[in-house]
């Protein structure tokens, strides 16, 4: 077993060796930034606002709980309280959630909120995960909506992607780019570094924060500010945890869900900041014109019907925009 396997693995064992009442551990996602990481905005005004009312909360650092797979089997086992998660993860629990991150299909986040809050779409969320375990507390934006970076290639234009390969995360990505004309290869988080260097992608699609924070701004050289769909991440909670509170904890927690949500959508509101820093990183920021970002949309359309959601998803999400 490697040194890094054995020490994640002592310090799981550690976390868990504790009283189920000692802590509320929170596993994050990112490194601790509040100026840029929105997960981590909403992950410590979370736990600040749990300590400050009683609840003791501790912050984990990323993976050291464990990596995605592994955060939501503990969540769902009720051996870990909280999760910044992959969305992608929870989807595989119920498909709904797909919904929140297809491309170009709201106008903007708020057209996202509302269909959560009002359409009534976080409950149906929950419908399909709490009997698995797992409660999504909130949709958790990483940063302002994502664009479309590349090493070599300025995207201006749909016509500009043609032929491109970019990074994808996994298939749904795939599909997305072909729809657009271009190609994708699914390359992990760790190589992507190498991938884009030695030419393998030629760009990926992430919040405009992501190179800044990840050390990539030696070999992107264009951001296209695309908007192209919520950066979506998932506060998750083991649902034995949750049933488990007192009525009184279960407010506290409603709570601080409500005060992170709203530091979070804070944080992401404004892009100026992050796109300065990227041009003074040496990377060119570019606006799509309004034409051009209907040609992406237009693209994306099949992408709907692509989407692998539980029978009636796709009608629920439109019904809850208003479609």
């Amino acid at each position: 077993m490697k040194l890094t396997q054995i020490l994640t693995a002592s310090a799981v064992a550690v976390a868990f060796a504790l009283p189920a009442t000692a802590e509320v551990k929170i596993a994050l996602d990112s490194p601790p930034d509040l100026e840029k990481s929105g997960t981590y905005v909403w992950a410590h005004t979370f736990s600040e606002y749990l300590n400050e009312h009683g609840m003791e909360a501790v912050e984990y650092e990323r993976n050291s709980l464990g990596e995605e797979a592994e955060r939501l089997d503990q969540v769902s086992q009720g051996l870990l309280e909280v999760s910044m998660s992959d969305a992608k993860s929870a989807g595989t629990l119920d498909g709904t959630i797909f919904g929140a991150m297809m491309p170009y299909f709201f106008d903007d986040l708020a057209q996202l909120d509302k269909a959560l809050d009002e359409g009534g779409m976080l409950e149906k969320i929950n419908e399909g995960t709490t009997p698995k375990g797992v409660r999504v507390l909130d949709l958790v934006m990483t940063g302002t909506p994502t664009g479309i970076f590349t090493t070599e290639v300025p995207i201006r234009t749909l016509d500009d992607i043609t032929g491109v390969r970019m990074r994808a995360l996994d298939e749904v990505q795939i599909n997305t780019f072909e729809q657009w004309g271009a190609k994708g290869t699914i390359v992990s988080w760790s190589e992507v570094p190498n991938a884009l260097q030695t030419g393998v992608a030629g760009g990926y699609i992430n919040p405009a924060f992501v190179p800044l924070t990840y050390g990539h701004t030696a070999f992107i050289e264009y951001f296209t500010n695309a908007r192209m769909s919520p950066s979506v991440r998932v506060a998750i909670a083991s649902e034995d945890w949750y049933q488990g509170l007192s009525d009184e904890e279960r407010e506290i927690v409603q709570q601080a869900v409500e005060r992170a949500h709203y530091a979070n959508r804070e944080l992401v509101s404004d892009d100026s900041a992050v796109l300065k820093q990227l041009e003074e990183a040496g990377i060119e920021v570019i606006e799509l014109a309004p034409e051009e970002r209907e040609k992406f949309r237009e693209a994306s359309q099949p992408i709907y019907e692509t989407t692998e959601m539980p029978e009636g998803a796709l009608d629920a999400w439109n019904e809850a925009v208003g479609r």
